[in-house]
């Protein structure tokens, strides 16, 4: 007899969610005894009248509860579907029905919908004539082309491979609307709306199929194996066997972190496979670039190190590499941890300079009052005046060419390459310029101080000259690629060996907001074949989507690699309130109405925990913090390096750099005035691809804040307002 397998549905975990805390225990005490023994003369299988599924059970957990599980006939598999009181339970199975797919496989939860409820629903389907299919693929947004004439175009065959069942085949030829569209997502399975929601919003099929079709069976499938369905990884996405008891009760208790076990099969196919060399997966916020970059790091820990060898993780920020290693306990062992080292960059390379008994300091631009500024200001003192050139120009000639090349010579800034530089210079502007550059770093040399820049050349010099480094990893998972300098990259590329499964990289460059700029080719980090992209965006809203794709609008942004990364086909399947504007005549009404907002939300049900208020600046965040507490709201700032445990109550505060990385179920963008966003005195550069850059900057910064937010974003200015907020209404403080 084969072994007895029991799974849990994503649908179960999320009513679960739903249940009083006070009736949740009864539930985890009976999911126990189920998943221990499902077989047990203790549970009592009743039949469900006028169910569409044969195959469905009610169990009794108590008086008032009862839950739904998949039982057939034959076989070993119990899967949990649905916890609920007892008349909503039945309702519920009542309405679905579960199915083996009959080309992919796939266990597909089917919602039951009567002709009646059909012809009444939004979006009602109504025969409409269309034109002929289109005989190419236009990728259009489902907003804008009628929908059935893209639909058209993908024949029966593919459909099948797509998960669309046969019986639902009629109903597809008639979605004509794009609200016809996104009311199916209502009836088709989960895999099948995604495949065609993408095809309509522009995904070209080919990459539909890599992503989302399955292979072409190599024999008939068996629709009545529930065991070899529950594998597939298209069930995955839904459905998760319980391996264990301690499994169990992690699940239980954060039911709504769907991320733990429940991955998309786009996601997965980048997970759980070897690779033959590095891998960069782009993909915009709220993809999951992040959850597949710690899924990865789980798998090579478990798969591919060899015992002794070790997996460096890494990002750009402290707090993001905090989260990070809060979130990897989550879904891996004690085991597996010890073997994995969580890090940010800068802390990485502090570390390794302090095991090599290293003396000098690493100082940082922007430092006011610090040791860096007054080293500058006194290689300041040596610009030539005859040249004309601003003080700016200085500032990022250092930063853009001197630091990240290395330079430290004369001779070496002569043949430098000042690629992205809108100042052309000749040999003789270069031999006036250079002196300032070495003032500098003579002025750091004497107080024992260098860059960080400087730091990580010196370490490639270390490990070049000591011919050790490519046996420091076997693996090194990066996140946040966009945001990593040509010389970080290049030192990670010199820490693994190359070879299969070495590099795993995720990033975005729309949420690029450093100004670094690298190409993985340049640092010896080859992509090619080995490039992918996330589209799905799991996190905001569809209206919040759209407004933080519009601040994007224009921009040209590249894929890491040198080439351009489009945003097209990006896309939510989610749908909430579009994102709500206010104006103020000052910052105290401002201010009160947040109080008023955050107490009204309250009511709603939401935790303060939930909520953060965003801002451009740290001088802004504490304005908005300090003058919340007068008005009696708790209030958390995120910190740099602390780790933000949500089960600590109080409004956040975070500025838009410290707010990457992380979600809350509703965002306040606030202070978005004119000169602030985008801030006027990181825009001033007399060099016009420099201000081409840092406008990009502060577009991507707005955007990062607004794809923070999971239900709900607000948009709020005291003033005039911010020229990104011009492109829709604004209300004034008590107007609806």
């Amino acid at each position: 007899m084969s072994e007895i397998k029991v799974a849990i549905g994503d649908g179960f975990l999320e009513s679960f969610a739903m249940i009083p805390r006070s009736k949740q225990k009864k539930v985890m005490e009976f999911v126990a005894k189920f998943r221990h023994n499902p077989r047990s003369g203790g549970i009592n299988y009743e039949k469900i009248n006028d169910t569409r599924d044969p195959n469905f059970r009610s169990v009794r957990v108590d008086q008032e509860y009862r839950g739904i599980v998949l039982s057939p006939e034959s076989g070993n598999v119990y899967v949990l579907l649905w916890v609920d009181k007892h008349d909503a339970a039945y309702d519920w199975a009542r309405r679905h029905r579960c199915g083996i797919h009959p080309t992919t496989g796939v266990l597909q939860l089917l919602a039951v919908q009567s002709a009646t409820a059909l012809s009444e629903a939004p979006g009602g389907f109504q025969p409409v004539v269309a034109p002929a299919p289109a005989s190419t693929h236009q990728a259009p947004a489902p907003e804008h082309h009628p929908i059935r004439l893209v639909l058209d175009s993908l024949n029966e065959s593919t459909l099948l491979r797509l998960g669309v069942p046969p019986d639902d085949f009629g109903r597809v030829r008639l979605l004509c609307t794009a609200e016809q569209l996104e009311a199916a997502e209502s009836w088709l399975p989960r895999e099948a709306f995604e495949a065609l929601y993408l095809y309509a919003a522009g995904t070209p099929l080919a990459e539909l199929i890599a992503d989302f079709a399955s292979p072409a069976p190599t024999e008939p499938v068996d629709t009545a194996d529930f065991a070899t369905a529950l594998g597939k990884d298209a069930s995955r996405q839904r459905f998760h066997v319980v391996e264990n008891e301690l499994e169990l009760i992690e699940m239980l208790e954060a039911p709504l972190e769907r991320w733990r076990v429940f991955l998309h099969p786009s996601q997965r196919r980048l997970v759980e496979r070897h690779w033959g060399g590095p891998v960069r997966v782009l993909g915009g916020a709220g993809t999951g670039k992040t959850v597949v970059a710690m899924h990865r790091a789980e798998w090579l820990a478990q798969n591919v190190l060899a015992a002794g060898e070790r997996l460096l993780f890494t990002t750009f920020t402290a707090n993001l590499a905090t989260d990070i290693g809060e979130n990897l306990r989550k879904i891996c062992s004690a085991d597996l941890l010890q073997r994995i080292e969580v890090q940010h960059i800068d802390a990485w390379v502090h570390a390794y300079l302090r095991k090599q008994d290293y003396k000098l300091r690493i100082v940082y631009p922007g430092e006011t009052g610090g040791d860096y500024e007054r080293c500058w200001q006194r290689a300041q003192a040596l610009i030539p005046a005859e040249l004309g050139l601003p003080g700016s120009f200085y500032d990022e000639e250092w930063e853009r060419v001197v630091l990240p090349q290395g330079l430290k010579t004369a001779e070496g800034y002569f043949v430098a390459s000042r690629v992205g530089r809108g100042v052309a210079l000749t040999r003789s502007q270069r031999t006036k310029i250079w002196p300032v550059f070495e003032e500098m770093r003579i002025q750091l040399a004497l107080r024992k101080l260098m860059t960080l820049e400087d730091a990580i050349h010196e370490i490639l010099a270390m490990l070049q000259r000591d011919g050790v480094g490519n046996a420091a990893y076997r693996c090194i998972v990066i996140d946040e690629g966009q945001d990593f300098g040509a010389e970080m990259l290049t030192l990670l590329r010199r820490l693994v060996t190359v070879q299969s499964d070495d590099l795993f990289i995720v990033g975005d460059g729309y949420q690029r907001i450093y100004q670094r700029k690298a190409v993985l080719g340049r640092c010896g980090i080859d992509i090619r074949g080995r490039g992918k992209k996330l589209r799905i965006n799991y996190r905001t809203t569809e209206e919040t989507r759209r407004f933080a794709v519009g601040v994007l609008t224009g921009l040209k942004v590249d894929d890491l690699d040198g080439g351009t990364d489009p945003i097209d086909g990006y896309v939510s399947l989610m749908h909430g309130e579009p994102p709500e504007r206010r104006q103020f005549s000052t910052i105290d009404e401002e201010i009160a109405w947040l109080r008023e907002s955050i107490e009204a939300l309250q009511v709603e049900g939401l935790q303060t925990q939930d909520m953060c208020i965003v801002a451009r600046t740290t001088s802004l965040v504490e304005g908005y913090a300090s003058g919340l507490k007068r008005l009696g709201v708790g209030v958390k700032i995120v910190s740099r390096r602390q780790p933000d445990h949500r089960s600590v109550p109080g409004v956040r505060l975070a500025t838009m750099h410290r707010v990457k990385g992380l979600e809350f179920k509703v965002v306040f963008v606030a202070g978005l005035n004119r000169g602030v966003v985008p801030l006027e005195r990181a825009l001033q550069s007399q060099d016009p691809v420099e201000s081409e850059l840092r406008v990009a900057n502060e577009r991507s910064l707005l955007h990062v804040a607004a794809t923070r937010a999971v239900k709900r974003l607000f948009l709020s200015c005291s003033g005039s307002p911010s020229e990104y907020l011009e492109t829709g209404p604004l209300l004034a403080h008590g107007r609806e």
